[in-house]
């Protein structure tokens, strides 16, 4: 039987489409608020970073697609919740890691076009 753990561990592989590239997971976007399982039913309750995300769709049918893969699950439910609200302190270490500028590299590039405009 599917414990919450192995829900959990499939939904790692579900991925927002803005993310997908950095390879940061729906759970590690804090996305994830609760899972449930309920013998052959599973329900998750998630929150969307904002509420006008148009992939959102594609979103729902990726999850429940990957977690029926689970053993034993028949049905999921994703539901939306409005409440607690997305904020950035969700993200997991290597999500923040993952979406973390890197500063050293762009500040020489600042540097240069600073440089540039006072010449105009």
């Amino acid at each position: 039987m599917t414990t919450k753990d192995d829900v959990m561990m499939a939904l790692r592989d579900c991925y927002d489409p803005c993310c997908r590239d950095r390879g940061i997971s729906v759970v590690d976007m804090g996305l994830i608020e609760d899972v449930r399982v309920n013998g052959a039913n599973v329900y998750i309750d998630m929150l969307l970073t904002t509420g006008w995300c148009p992939f959102v769709a594609n979103l729902y049918h990726m999850m429940e697609e990957r977690v029926k893969q689970c053993e034993g699950v028949e049905d999921v439910k994703v539901q939306i919740l409005w409440e607690p609200v997305w904020t950035m302190d969700r993200l997991s270490a290597s999500a923040r890691q993952a979406l973390t500028l890197p500063l050293e590299q762009l500040l020489p590039l600042r540097e240069q076009r600073l440089a540039a405009q006072k010449g105009d």
